[in-house]
C-alpha cells in the first residue's frame, strides 16, 4: 500500500501562519509611542501577503533537516525586508501606487513621511533580528555574519534595489530578453535567492554542492515570479491581484510580455520551473515543499 503524498498546500498554510505570528511578535505594540509610526509599521507587514518568501526561508531550511525555531528569525527578517521595498515602491517618486494587497498603499494612510521612516525601521528590525542570538546558542556567530552579509547582499545596490534603480531608468527603453532577466533578477531575484540562502544557512548548511544547487533553484523561482507577475498585470484583475492591473503598460515598463508575448511568456515561465525544480532534484523528498513552492509560483493568482 503506497504512503499518503504530502500534502504540502497544507504545510505551506501552516508555515505561513507560523510566520505571521512571529511577524506580530516582533513588531513594535502599536500602543508603544510614537504610536502612530508603529500602527504604520505594522501596516505593512501585517496586511496580508503571501508569505512566499519566508515559506522559502522555512522550506529550504527543513530541505537541509534544520530545525523550525532557529528558521523564525530569518523568515521574519526577509519578509520585514519585502515589506519595507513594496512601502518604498509604492511611493509618489517611485510607483506611485495607491493599492497594495487590496487595500490602500501605507502612504495613502499615514503619509508620505511616516511611510519612508516606517520602511525605514522595517530594514533595520530585519537586521537586528539575524543578529540576535536567539535561540540562544542555535546559530553560530560566523553563520549569523553569513546570514547578516546575504541579506545585506540581496537588498543592496546589487540587489533589490540597485534593481528597482534600474527599474526606474528603464521606463520607455527597449531591453533585450538578457537585460530584462537581469533587471529582475536584481529587483525581484535577489531577495528571493537570500531567502532560500538564509534558510540553508540557518540549517546548518555550509555544502557549496547543496548550496550550489539551491541558488540555481532560487535564481529560476525568482524570474519566474516576476514572469508570473507581468503576466497577472495584463491577464488579472484589480480585485484579484489587489494591486492595479495594466499599471506597467500604462508606465510604458518593459516587461516578459511586452517583449515576448503572451505565449511565448508562458511557456518561459514553464521552462523556469522545470529549471527549478531539477535543481533541487538530487536533494530528494526533503525538497518536495521547495518542489511544491515553485509549482505554486507559477500558478498563483495573485
Amino acid at each position: 500500500m503506497n504512503p499518503t503524498p504530502p500534502d504540502y498546500q497544507a504545510q505551506a498554510q501552516a508555515l505561513t501562519a507560523r510566520a505571521d505570528a512571529a511577524l506580530a511578535a516582533v513588531l513594535p505594540a502599536e500602543t508603544a509611542d510614537p504610536a502612530t509610526f508603529h500602527r504604520a509599521m505594522r501596516y505593512a507587514v501585517l496586511g496580508g501577503g503571501k508569505r512566499l518568501r519566508p515559506l522559502l526561508v522555512y522550506a529550504a531550511g527543513l530541505a537541509v533537516d534544520g530545525d523550525g525555531a532557529q528558521l523564525d528569525a530569518p523568515a521574519c527578517a526577509v519578509e520585514l525586508i519585502h515589506a519595507y521595498s513594496l512601502v518604498h515602491d509604492d511611493l509618489p517618486a517611485m510607483d506611485d501606487d495607491a493599492l497594495r494587497r487590496g487595500r490602500p498603499t501605507c502612504h495613502v494612510v499615514f503619509g508620505e513621511a511616516t511611510a519612508i521612516l516606517a520602511g525605514d525601521a522595517l530594514q533595520a528590525l530585519a537586521f537586528e533580528l539575524l543578529a540576535r542570538d536567539e535561540p540562544a546558542g542555535s546559530i553560530s556567530a560566523d553563520a549569523r555574519l553569513r546570514m547578516l552579509a546575504t541579506l545585506g547582499q540581496a537588498c543592496g545596490s546589487a540587489g533589490m534595489a540597485g534593481g528597482q534603480a534600474v527599474d526606474l531608468d528603464s521606463v520607455g527603453q527597449a531591453l533585450d530578453l538578457a537585460g530584462l532577466e537581469r533587471m529582475h533578477a536584481m529587483k525581484t531575484g535577489a531577495l528571493i535567492r537570500g531567502s532560500v540562502r538564509l534558510g540553508a544557512l540557518a540549517g546548518h548548511c555550509d555544502d557549496d554542492v547543496t548550496l550550489g544547487a539551491l541558488d540555481t533553484y532560487a535564481h529560476a523561482v525568482g524570474l519566474a515570479f516576476q514572469v508570473r507577475d507581468d503576466i497577472l498585470d495584463v491577464e488579472g484583475a484589480t480585485e484579484v491581484i489587489g494591486k492595479t492591473a495594466g499599471k506597467d503598460a500604462a508606465n510604458d515598463k518593459p516587461t516578459f510580455p511586452a517583449l515576448l508575448g503572451m505565449d511565448a511568456s508562458h511557456r518561459h515561465l514553464a521552462e523556469l520551473i522545470e529549471q527549478a525544480r531539477d535543481a533541487i532534484a538530487p536533494l530528494g523528498k526533503n525538497a518536495g515543499l521547495l518542489a511544491w513552492l515553485a509549482r505554486y509560483t507559477a500558478e498563483r493568482k495573485h
